[in-house]
């Protein structure tokens, strides 16, 4: 009798150390972070496709997004994919697309510590090239590294404060790559 008494109270306690470890797990999934793939190449170099990073969803709460963050956002087009790009611009920014660089402010903006020299910004389906755009108040212009190969706020023009789920944080996949993820200030 008192071996069934200890197996039974020995699985209590098991499920109930499940519990309580699916209980922290989702409230640290639900509001600190959260896993994500990268899909596509459109922030290459910085990130390649398959990537795996965890995205910290606390900093925006405490403070507003910057420009030269990496965030991952709901894509605009298609709720169901989230979609990761650097902040070019803030809200109030003015942008424009010209001799293939941005400029933010009517300055030019410079990207040499993540993009190579040779990489072109053209315009796109809606920021036409030498055109300004004024960013919306709560909106965020966003671009990815690989200008060519990117979907990005040329496209689509600014996103929504509240479509950003988090600022990426950590680079978990492939092991080589491991750390930290850098983001970019400008002066």
């Amino acid at each position: 009798m008192s071996f069934i008494r200890s197996l039974i109270e020995f699985v209590l306690d098991f499920l109930e150390t499940i519990v309580v470890a699916l209980a922290i797990f989702t409230v640290l999934y639900l509001f600190v972070f959260q896993p994500h793939q990268v899909n596509g190449t459109s922030m290459f170099p910085t990130f390649h496709n398959g990537d795996y990073l965890l995205t910290n969803k606390l900093t925006y709460r405490f403070q507003s997004p910057q420009r030269g963050d990496i965030v991952i956002f709901k894509a605009p087009l298609n709720v169901n994919q989230d979609y990761i790009k650097r902040i070019i611009g803030l809200p109030g920014d003015t942008i424009k697309v010209t001799d293939g660089h941005y400029v933010v402010n009517g300055q030019l903006l410079n990207e040499s510590a993540y993009l190579d020299p040779t990489v072109t910004t053209l315009g796109g389906r809606l920021l036409h090239e030498n055109t300004e755009y004024t960013v919306p108040a709560n909106e965020y212009f966003v671009s990815g590294d690989n200008r060519a190969n990117s979907s990005d706020s040329r496209d689509f023009l600014a996103i929504p404060a509240q479509n950003i789920i988090g600022k990426a944080w950590i680079r978990y996949w492939p092991p080589q790559d491991m750390g930290i993820v850098a983001h970019a200030r400008y002066n």
